[in-house]
């Protein structure tokens, strides 16, 4: 029991999905009766917000959204609503659902965090992902170290792909997630889809590829992971690729479960020459860089980069997507295998069309002259930078013997994204850049300098729940870069924050300076990643990358709101059709672009509905 609710955390993830399915069915016949009061607007509102964030909590804060229409509209509104078009387990009723899902919703005491990573806490326990059943964060650390103690010199990613769950006679244990285990539902569907996909595998070895996830889903077993990220990371030729499989862990507290994503590319061949100038150079840049010599890899392996198109979005990746991914995450195929990296040019583009006059730099860059360097060079540093970050930053530099993957714990994904983003500003300012044709000229990383510091220390606030602390990992490594920079330069007079006319701005006085802060910050992450020294991660995060200055926040949003402009974008997958010849051959994929969203997700949920 938690906070006095009888709320098991796996009855609370089959809550999660059910509340999505209550909201749907109401909505829907809210429209019918062309119901258009303020009640049934805010709850439009609230499910787009929903399925934008994949569950009540926002997906970058992690703090629970409680609806803003009534209690007695939404209760009166699912009791109206025929026993059909709900889904009621056996012998449920309307009422026994409303007395479910109604707390959980409109109680802001209830599980009010997503992900709670806050020191001194059992971040398990205060979490509402339902990962863990019954069980404190002690109990899952120590359940894990005791198995890791059989590890070799190619440990499994522990806990990836399982539930852990306290049994009735006091032990724990895991349920995995495979084609006979929890989620078996989905799960079986992916194989199906993978299955079909074999026919069309473009080489041996994508076959190999499909072949070996597919053994995966349906073991469950991370040793069969492992031999599908090999094999994924060493297909290099294909045109066409995906992501697939329970991949990023930012959703679990302790950084060890995956959230399940899928994404379909094509190869974008032109951009992909800027990416493989910067792969084919990867000794060059480690080699070169900063931090200590016996951190860094001596021989690296295996670096592949492109630029690609995303197709299809599906999971984690939808709708709010990634711009750069770099895979797998575990360092000891990284080492030996290699890794490969994607840009995702079409996100990237959407992104920047999207921004164009919408007045942010006028309102948020200190000035003219400012605007024109960012106007000039911003996008081009941007899409450099990702790449850094990606293709060489999350594959750079090496653990030492015996040291822990997951030593860092809570504060392993900050510290992770704060040393591939140093490593991209590092090198973003040097001659190399100029060398490989990277960059037109010696100024244009300014640019990219001036933007992730506003973002760092100003602009990205605008995404942050008035009163709350930052909690997501790229946003807490962002601001742990700016302000330990602003900090640790203000002796040199290095970045100022000025008022004009009652408003903060970023002054950078000195970007030589800067460049070499971040290189000492990048030695220091660099340090802690390899020896797994989880105090003086904790001591970073926590003293720069967590708390807000309330006023500076009021300010930012104030600021952002009189722009109107959306703090997230997120993406409407494209509806494909094939279109073949006389003789039933397929010649071209057509993409229509009309489905609006809530006619999307109208459609995922019953179509592709496994789980409820």
């Amino acid at each position: 029991a938690l906070y006095g609710r009888d709320i098991t955390f796996d009855q609370f993830g089959k809550y999660n999905l059910l509340i999505r399915k209550v909201l749907e069915a109401v909505y829907m016949n809210c429209q019918e009766r062309s119901d258009d009061s303020a009640d049934f607007r805010a709850l439009e509102e609230y499910l787009k917000r929903v399925w934008f964030s994949n569950g009540i909590y926002h997906h970058y804060g992690c703090e629970k959204f409680v609806p803003e229409f009534s209690k007695s509209f939404f209760i009166n509104a699912v009791k109206s609503l025929s026993p059909d078009k709900l889904p009621l387990a056996e012998g449920e009723t309307v009422e026994n659902i409303c007395d479910k899902i109604v707390p959980i919703m409109f109680d802001a005491d209830i599980l009010p965090m997503k992900v709670n990573k806050k020191h001194g806490e059992d971040l398990v326990c205060t979490s509402a992902c339902n990962y863990y059943e019954g069980v404190t964060q002690k109990e899952v650390e120590d359940y894990y170290n005791a198995i890791k103690v059989n590890d070799g010199n190619e440990p499994l990613s522990h806990g990836l792909n399982t539930s852990v769950i306290k049994c009735s006679d006091g032990s724990v244990k895991e349920r995995v997630w495979n084609i006979d285990g929890k989620y078996g539902a989905a799960i079986r569907k992916i194989v199906f889809w993978l299955d079909r996909a074999l026919e069309f595998a473009e080489n041996d070895k994508q076959h190999k590829v499909i072949t070996t996830l597919i053994k995966y889903y349906e073991t469950g077993d991370l040793s069969e992971f492992n031999k599908y990220c090999i094999e994924w990371v060493e297909d290099t030729d294909s045109l066409v690729d995906f992501i697939n499989g329970f991949i990023e862990v930012y959703d679990d507290p302790l950084g060890m479960k995956g959230t399940w994503e899928g994404l379909v590319e094509y190869r974008d061949t032109e951009g992909t020459r800027r990416t493989k100038l910067i792969s084919d150079n990867a000794q060059w840049f480690e080699d070169h860089s900063p931090v200590n010599r016996k951190f860094k890899k001596k021989i690296v392996n295996g670096v592949s980069a492109n630029v690609i198109c995303a197709a299809m979005l599906g999971g984690g990746e939808y709708p709010s997507t990634a711009i750069g991914i770099n895979l797998p995450n575990a360092d000891w195929i990284r080492a030996r295998h290699g890794s490969k990296s994607v840009t995702i040019s079409n996100i990237i583009s959407a992104y920047n069309e999207a921004s164009r006059g919408n007045g942010f730099d006028e309102e948020f860059v200190i000035d003219a002259e400012t605007i024109r360097l960012i106007k000039k060079y911003g996008d081009i540093c941007d899409i450099i930078h990702t790449d850094l970050h990606e293709c060489l930053g999350h594959g750079s530099g090496q653990m030492l013997p015996g040291v822990d993957p997951d030593a860092l714990k809570a504060y392993g994904n900050t510290i992770e994204e704060a040393r591939a983003d140093l490593f991209g500003l590092y090198y973003i300012a040097d001659e190399k850049m100029l060398h490989l044709g990277l960059l037109p000229d010696e100024n244009a990383y300014k640019a990219g300098y001036y933007t992730f510091m506003m973002n760092g220390l100003l602009t990205q606030l605008a995404r942050i729940k008035e009163g709350r602390n930052i909690e997501e990992a790229h946003m807490r490594d962002r601001a742990l870069i700016a302000r330990w920079c602003y900090e640790k330069g203000k002796a040199d007079n290095v970045v100022n924050l000025i008022k004009k006319e009652n408003k903060t701005y970023l002054q950078i006085n000195d970007y030589l300076r800067l460049r070499e802060l971040f290189a000492s910050l990048l030695t220091e992450i660099q340090r802690i990643k390899s020896e797994g020294d989880y105090e003086a991660a904790r001591v970073l995060v926590e003293t720069y990358a967590v708390d807000i200055n309330q006023g500076l926040h009021r300010e930012i949003l104030t600021r952002y709101r009189s722009l109107n402009i959306p703090p997230y974008k997120g993406f409407i997958n494209p509806v494909l059709y094939l279109e073949k010849d006389a003789a039933g051959n397929v010649i071209d994929v057509k993409a229509d672009y009309s489905e609006s969203y809530a006619a999307q997700m109208l459609r995922y949920s019953k179509v592709y509905a496994t789980l409820i």
